[in-house]
């Protein structure tokens, strides 16, 4: 089941695919069965979902020493450059952005915890980035894509969908920690209950199909958070600027200007040390694998795949996705990599790299104008995310589930994924559990070369994490 058919601005709606033109035509938006007007949308959708990157990466490099305005700077520039290039070349709706949790792996394991020197930390991510993209031009990440059995295909999208959706829910405060239950649900207060009230606007206009519904939901539930930065000062839109706010985004009225002193700042020799060998790494295998789960599970989510079923454009993505982290550390931040986010765009009905163009152009006016994302509260985002989780999880329904040997390592990618909050961890550890359930069953010559190297990598990773 293609959930796009379900949501609005999709080809399925009203809506009917428009004339060509000069971007239809470099796009292929109608040959996509989509329209302009559609991809728009989508783009404005993923990059609204996504666009807190700009604000929280910079805030946590600044733990690394990285200047915040440096750092927004950085992020910036990274997220527009892989955006734009993932759309013209790689023709692909998937945004590029510096990743979340692997800028606190640079920034609290490896400068504030080993005591790294900034500049050789980025000059690890540099080199990691170099490996990645050598792997990328000897398609290595493609054979292991290919490597990889349908249904641990598909319990990837869903995992992952169900870690979309516990981000979502974490960003509301909805779902908090617990010493007893591990989880459990929070006390109700203003801002939990216009979230709530969020989520079921947007829950609605995606039942109806009205088009734009997910960017549409984000903006009426702004709207609604007014009150709660007003009345209770808590941080949420429109706080009237709270020390906190003014601390986190160091705004001046709403113009911020660029940071370039940081761009440059990178020793590439002194990274090449032995010691910093199980860094770089770290970087390498992380990045490999949380693109390479997000490449898998969009594609089967939105049926985004060519004839012979691999990932749509798989080659060319992955070699926009190498450089966007190849070019990270010399612009001064940690690796980017392609973005969860992107399903909320792909499930609004963005199909072409039109998307991932236009959500790049986007991020290009907060090299000034960064205080503005502090207007839109996480609560305004979660109802996407969640929904999101839903469109990524369609594909639980074909797995086979009564082929246990290959339904359990499919479920452990479903649990552990979101249970670990960590896509590395979760997609390594039912790699190790898929090549084992095939030694144990004597069924060896299953398993082709390329995942028994991958299973070994994952193995170390999670003795490393460990």
């Amino acid at each position: 089941m293609n959930y796009q058919s379900k949501v609005a601005g999709d080809p399925a709606s009203p809506e009917k695919p428009g004339p060509g033109g000069a971007i239809d035509r470099l796009f292929e938006v109608t040959r996509s069965g989509s329209t302009i007007r559609t991809e728009i949308i989508a783009a404005l959708t993923t990059f609204l979902a996504a666009s807190y990157v700009i604000v929280v990466n910079p805030a946590i490099l600044q733990n690394a020493g990285i200047p915040f305005s440096g750092g927004v700077t950085a992020t910036v520039l990274v997220s527009f450059i892989g955006s734009c290039a993932m759309g013209l070349y790689a023709r692909s709706p998937i945004l590029v952005a510096p990743g979340m949790g692997i800028n606190a792996l640079f920034a609290y394991t490896m400068v504030m915890g080993a005591k790294v020197p900034l500049e050789i930390a980025l000059g690890c991510v540099f080199w990691a980035g170099v490996l990645f993209t050598i792997l990328a031009i000897l398609n290595l990440r493609t054979a292991v894509i290919e490597a990889v059995p349908k249904d641990l295909r598909y319990g990837i999208a869903c995992g992952i969908g169900l870690f979309i959706a516990l981000i979502g829910l974490e960003n509301a405060k909805f779902i908090v920690a617990s010493p007893d239950t591990i989880v459990a649900l929070t006390q109700f207060t203003p801002v939990t209950l216009t979230f709530i009230a969020g989520f079921i606007i947007t829950a609605a206009l995606v039942v109806r199909r009205i088009p734009g519904a997910m960017m549409t939901g984000m903006i009426i539930t702004t709207v609604l958070a007014i009150p709660i930065g007003r009345l209770w000062g808590d941080g949420s839109a429109f706080a009237g600027g709270t020390p906190d706010v003014q601390t986190l985004v160091n705004w001046s009225g709403l113009f911020a200007a660029p940071d370039f002193s940081f761009v440059g700042r990178i020793d590439l020799l002194g990274a090449l040390q032995v010691a910093y060998a199980p860094f770089i790494f770290v970087f390498l295998f992380t990045n490999f694998v949380e693109a390479l789960s997000t490449f898998l599970g969009l594609a089967e989510a939105a049926n985004l795949k060519d004839e012979s079923g691999m990932p749509r454009n798989i080659k060319e993505s992955m070699h926009v996705d190498a450089v966007a982290a190849l070019i990270s550390a010399p612009l001064g931040t940690s690796p980017a990599t392609v973005y969860l986010e992107s399903g909320a765009g792909i499930a609004q009905g963005g199909r072409t790299g039109l998307v991932a163009f236009i959500a790049g152009l986007l991020f290009l006016p907060f090299l000034f104008l960064s205080p503005l994302l502090s207007l839109v509260p996480t609560i305004a985002t979660a109802p996407v995310l969640i929904l999101t989780g839903l469109f990524m999880s369609a594909p639980m329904g074909q797995i086979n589930w009564a082929d246990m040997e290959d339904a359990i390592p499919a479920f452990l990618a479903i649990v552990l994924i979101p249970l670990t909050f960590s896509i590395t961890l979760g997609l390594s550890l039912a790699i190790i559990a898929f090549v084992m359930m095939k030694l144990a069953l004597g069924k060896v010559s299953e398993v082709k070369p390329v995942m028994w190297f991958v299973a070994v990598l994952a193995a170390m990773l999670v003795m490393q994490v460990q």
